[in-house]
């Protein structure tokens, strides 16, 4: 008898949802039969998730855009928030991001707060590799693709010393969040939160400046 793997995959393009299941079929053999499920945006995604919950039906493997249309009456605002989502309701699950963003400090902070099996720019995706990571993961392996390994990459050689909630803070100074209201974001203390930024400052700019210089800069290298 078959073993049943349920599959959801979350893209706001139908077509391209259509080629991640034509890709992954490739893996089926007789002893595994996929189920897929599909949603186009994170009200849809959101729905499924919670209707797999109520029904005591597992997820096993979840792919995520990253970038999708908000469920904002939930807090969905995209494909990361479905990450923990799944992570809290069905911990065994496998997750695959997916995105077009290479941006250093993005996709570390994404790492750190999902820590997917499988994180995968678009930029890489082809008709072999999708099915050999999902045989990856399957089997219990990570796999990170090119692009978002070159990124990671390029924060490490950077040399800057700063963890994901530095990450954090830099990003949300970037979409012009006041350092006032870092608490609001991030559960630290505002002195706590003042001395990483001035952390951050120090390594970032070689002379005095304020947040629209450190914003610049951080631009300037690629860091956001």
């Amino acid at each position: 008898m078959s073993k049943e793997i349920n599959i959801l995959l979350v893209d706001d393009h139908p077509m391209t949802l259509d080629g991640y299941i034509n890709l992954l079929s490739e893996f089926n053999t007789e002893n595994l039969a996929l189920n897929f499920t599909t949603a186009h945006n994170c009200t849809a995604a959101y729905n499924a998730i919670m209707n797999f919950f109520r029904l005591k039906k597992a997820i096993d493997f979840a792919y995520l855009d990253i970038s999708l249309p908000a469920y904002k009456e939930m807090n969905m605002e995209s494909g990361v928030d479905l990450a923990m989502l799944i992570r809290e309701k069905f911990p065994n699950c496998k997750i695959a991001l997916l995105t077009m963003h290479n941006e250093p400090v993005l996709i570390d902070k994404i790492m750190n707060k999902v820590n997917p099996e499988a994180f995968i720019s678009k930029c890489d995706v082809n008709f072999e590799m999708f099915p050999n990571v999902f045989e990856k993961i399957y089997s219990g392996e990570n796999f990170v693709s090119h692009t978002i390994s070159n990124s990671l990459k390029e924060l490490m050689m950077k040399n800057i010393k700063w963890d994901s909630i530095d990450s954090q803070i830099l990003l949300l100074i970037s979409q012009g969040v006041k350092t006032a209201d870092l608490p609001n974001y991030i559960p630290l203390s505002m002195s706590a939160l003042e001395k990483r930024k001035a952390n951050i400052k120090s390594q970032l700019l070689r002379s005095k400046g304020g947040d629209k210089e450190l914003i610049e800069e951080a631009k300037k290298i690629g860091l956001i």
